[in-house]
Formats: structure tokens, C-alpha cells, sequence
């Protein structure tokens, strides 16, 4: 009877505590506007970056080149003309200055002709800035058409002379593509990935450091370690209310995107990109306890700081990890095999072949999370242990 009564009791002092930690992070509407910044940003980011890629892999924007020597290669002028390099006479007015600003030129000397008769190799000046960014999809569109056009010319040659040019080519290879529809649409796969994870950490990251720096400042920490309360359900109370607004940030996120992919037409690429319930079952399997380490890693790095500055600073640089550890694990190819089981480098693997259409290993990503909500306990034990330290809850050196 006695165990009953504490249980509920410790039951009734932690829901007083966690009823507590949200009134304080739902009052502060500034605060929650920018945990939900992601879940706004990432849907918009994708939309504009798909459409941009869509739009370079689709359509051929016209080149404006500055030709000196036109006249002396009337069909290379036409196989310009063919990937729509024009003259830059033929230039809108409203678009003149941009192009004369990026200054492409291309000289062609006037003994092309002669030299195209003798069979010789003809010199011609290609000349761009090429530090400049935007002259590079330009300058290799160039560089294309006059190599396409300058191997049609050799093959040519080679006909005349009676050599079959397939001695050019022994090898041919032939190129079958196995990817499903959606590998097809991986950036947006890619993309998305990247901004839940970001949405995890960044979520929940502006109530934890008011949980803990915050609350040392106002003095509210100390009043609260002097109520009978562990330390354990303290941390843990915080630990949920952080958490539940990543949780909050990554639904909406997930939400928000799939519905403004909606209005992407794929297609053009020949890809598909849609999210079933098994996927977004799969994704809130493996984001839901990366939310729960993400905060309390939030937590235990604010606790060790002096101030509430300085635990911003130093919380701020966790928001990297994310976007962090998929990029390394991009350039390495003989991944240690117990990066499938690490918070944030599992995840991305699993999500990786989740996008890809791959099958899913349930007991791989019940595992990838079990070892994830571990450290998250870890992490909870460790920062109730510093807060019986008055180091920590008056932040002395």
C-alpha cells in the first residue's frame, strides 16, 4: 500500500513538473516561432530547389555568345544554333546587360574554312571568366557543342579517307538504369532528410536552453531543487517538454513538405516522390528518439555553461551534427559497420534506403533506436547527477 502511495505520488509530481515545463514553453510565443522556423523553411527551401532543378533539367535557357569571325563557319554556327547558343546581337534588351557583363566571346579565324579542307586541327579562343559561377553551365554547353560538332567533322574525314569509324569505338557501353522512381528524385530525398534531422535539433532547441540556462538566471532552477523532487524527474520533465516540441517541429515539417511536393511535377525527370504510411510510420520511428537524444543533449551541454549566452553559443554549434555527419559519411566508402546503429548516421542510412525504395529492416531500426534512447537515459542520469552539484546549479567556475 505504502509503494502505491509513492508511486503516485511520484507520478502526480511529475505530470505537476511536465504541466509546468509547457505552460512556461507555450508562453513564450517569440520562443515557439522560431522552433517552428524549420518546419516553415524546409517546405519552401525544397519547393524553390526543386523547381530550379527541374527547370536545369528540363528546359535549354539560350546562350548569348560574342562570335568574332561568324561568317567564316556558317555551320558551326548552326550547331550552335541547334542547342540554342545564339549571337549575342540577338540579345533581349532587358536581359543585354547581364550577358555583357559575363562577357563570352569566341574567336574563329578566318582560315577555318581552308583549314576544315586541308584536314588540319583549327585553333579557336574561348574566352569567359571562368572564376565567375554563373558562366559555368554556359562555358560547358559551349565546350560541348563544339566538341560534338568537332568529332562529327573527324568522323566525316575518316568516311572519305574509307575508314569505318566504329574502330574509334571498340567498346560501347550500354547503360541500363535499375533505380526505382523515386531514387530518381533523391535531392528531394536528400533534401528532406537533412531538414528533418535539422528539425529534431532545432525544434526543441529554444525551450531547452530556457529549461536549463534560462531557469538558472531567473533563479527558478534553485527554487525548484529545494521542492522534494528528484533530480531524475526534473531532467526527465524538461527532457519531455523539449522533445515534444521537436516532435511538433518534425511532424509539421514532414506535413508541410509532402504537401508542397504535391505541386511538383516530377514527371519531367521521369521521377515520383510520395510518402505512404509505411514511410512515414518508418520516419517517426527513427525521428521520434532522435528528438529525445537531441534535447537532452541540448540539456546536458546548457547545464555545464556559465550563462545564458554562453549556452546558446555552445548549443548552437550542436545543430551541425545533422547536417554534419551525413556529408562525411558521404566520402567514406568502407563505412565501420557500428555506424548503423549511432544516432544520426543510422538514421540517415536507414532514411537513405527508405527514400530509395529499399526494404526497411525493422530489427535494425528498432535497434538504431534502442541505442539512441540508451544515450538519451545516459545523458538524463548524468545531468541529475550534476544538479546535486552547486557548481552547476549556481554556474560557478
Amino acid at each position: 500500500m505504502i509503494n502505491l502511495n509513492i508511486s503516485h505520488l511520484g507520478i502526480v509530481q511529475f505530470k505537476a513538473l511536465l504541466s509546468k515545463e509547457l505552460k512556461e514553453a507555450f508562453r513564450d510565443k517569440r520562443a515557439m516561432m522560431m522552433a517552428m522556423m524549420m518546419a516553415v523553411m524546409a517546405p519552401v527551401m525544397i519547393f524553390a530547389m526543386s523547381k530550379v532543378m527541374i527547370k536545369e533539367a528540363v528546359e535549354t535557357p539560350s546562350i548569348y555568345l560574342k562570335i568574332t569571325g561568324a561568317e567564316y563557319a556558317p555551320k558551326l554556327i548552326k550547331a550552335f544554333n541547334d542547342y540554342n547558343i545564339l549571337l549575342f546581337s540577338n540579345v533581349p534588351s532587358d536581359k543585354k546587360v547581364i550577358w555583357d557583363d559575363r562577357n563570352l566571346s569566341l574567336t574563329i579565324p578566318e582560315s577555318f574554312n581552308q583549314d576544315m579542307l586541308d584536314g588540319k586541327t583549327i585553333e579557336i579562343y574561348l574566352t569567359a571568366d571562368y572564376s565567375e559561377k554563373a558562366n559555368m553551365s554556359p562555358v560547358r554547353r559551349i565546350k560541348s557543342t563544339i566538341n560534338n560538332f568537332a568529332r562529327a567533322i573527324g568522323y566525316k574525314r575518316l568516311l572519305v579517307r574509307g575508314i569505318d569509324i566504329r574502330l574509334l569505338q571498340p567498346i560501347n557501353v550500354i547503360e541500363q538504369d535499375t533505380s526505382l522512381p523515386n531514387s530518381n528524385a533523391m535531392i528531394i530525398s536528400m533534401m528532406l532528410g537533412l531538414y528533418l534531422l535539422m528539425a529534431a535539433f532545432m525544434s526543441g532547441l529554444p525551450v531547452a536552453i530556457d529549461a536549463s540556462a534560462g531557469e538558472r538566471e531567473r533563479n527558478v532552477l534553485e527554487m525548484l531543487l529545494c521542492q522534494p523532487v528528484s533530480t531524475v524527474k526534473i531532467v526527465t520533465a524538461k527532457l519531455c517538454c523539449a522533445s515534444l516540441i521537436a516532435c511538433i517541429g518534425v511532424l509539421l515539417t514532414l506535413g508541410l513538405t509532402s504537401f508542397s511536393v504535391s505541386f511538383i511535377d516530377l514527371t519531367k525527370i521521369g521521377a515520383s516522390f510520395s510518402l505512404d504510411v509505411f514511410t512515414i510510420t518508418a520516419l517517426l520511428l527513427l525521428l521520434f528518439p532522435i528528438c529525445f537524444f537531441a534535447s537532452a543533449l541540448q540539456l546536458f551541454v546548457a547545464f555545464q555553461s556559465k550563462n545564458f549566452k554562453e549556452a546558446q553559443s555552445m548549443v548552437s554549434m550542436i545543430i551541425m551534427l545533422p547536417a554534419m555527419v551525413p556529408v562525411i559519411m558521404m566520402f567514406v566508402d568502407d563505412k565501420p559497420k557500428w555506424l548503423d546503429f549511432m544516432p544520426i548516421s543510422g538514421q540517415s542510412l536507414i532514411m537513405e534506403d527508405l527514400f530509395k525504395g529499399l526494404p526497411v529492416s525493422w530489427g535494425l531500426l528498432t535497434f538504431t533506436g534502442l541505442i539512441t534512447m540508451s544515450i538519451t537515459a545516459l545523458l538524463v542520469l548524468l545531468m541529475a547527477q550534476k544538479l546535486r552539484s552547486e557548481k552547476v546549479v549556481l554556474a560557478l567556475s
